[in-house]
């Protein structure tokens, strides 16, 4: 790829070198973790002041495309999922809404007692059993995502469906069950050894938690789902309007 902008174009230099910049951290070499050329070299090369460079590679940086480090110099982020706050799907939708091609490595279905805190969402008796759905998701280089999820017995669930295809579209088609509200709890916490073995971290290590009360337009519980996410592979975003 040859590195030059046009002096003479009416469009602003910062935003030429954000567009070639763009480019170039498409490029193999430079593609999850590559190093930029150093910043001096890089504004020699265009014939550009490094202030104007930085405020390109500025914004890059802001939107998670680059990471920058005193005395290590420009780097490419590495790719990770991203969900958003302002809207929630199945694990299925998001991956299909952002182009992610997943792997289910692990789905085992089986029916469990539940705890007092299921139990109190639900509204049904402590000990009740009822069906867990848990599956471990990821891409194709390994596993990001460990998901459990309960489901009230009102919805019918018998354990023989397919759950390789999107869990609301089953519950709407198959069940006539429509879910509208998912209230949601999300922490950090340290891996203990079982989520460690299942998302191939060390114990220890940091995942994001992400708990979700899933209720019908009734605001009847439809579902308990608890998530387990590697730090490393996923990001939360949240847009806040004012």
């Amino acid at each position: 790829m040859e590195l030059k902008i046009d002096h003479k174009s009416p469009v602003p230099l910062h935003a030429q070198i954000e567009d070639l910049l763009r480019k170039m951290i498409e490029l193999p070499e430079y593609r999850n973790g590559g190093f930029l050329p150093k910043e001096v070299e890089l504004a020699k090369k265009l014939g550009i002041s490094r202030n104007t460079l930085r405020q390109a590679t500025n914004k890059l940086e802001y939107e998670g495309l680059l990471t920058r480090k005193k005395g290590v110099g420009t780097r490419v982020a590495e790719k990770t999922v991203t969900t958003r706050l302002d809207s929630w799907h199945s694990f299925t939708q998001e991956m299909n809404a952002q182009g992610v091609a997943f792997v289910n490595y692990e789905i085992k279905v089986e029916w469990v007692r539940i705890d007092k805190k299921i139990a109190s969402f639900m509204d049904i008796p402590v000990d009740s059993k009822i069906l867990r759905l848990a599956r471990l998701r990821g891409d194709a280089e390994c596993p990001f995502v460990y998901f459990e999820s309960y489901f009230h017995p009102r919805v019918g669930l018998t354990g023989n469906e397919d759950f390789a295809e999107p869990l609301y579209q089953i519950l709407e088609d198959k069940y006539s069950t429509v879910v509208s509200l998912s209230k949601e709890r999300i922490q950090a916490q340290k891996a203990s050894s079982a989520i460690a073995q299942k998302l191939r971290i060390s114990k220890g290590d940091a995942v994001l938690i992400r708990e979700r009360f899933v209720l019908d337009p009734g605001n009847r519980p439809v579902e308990y789902n608890i998530g387990f996410y590697r730090a490393d592979k996923f990001t939360y975003s949240i847009d806040i309007s004012i």
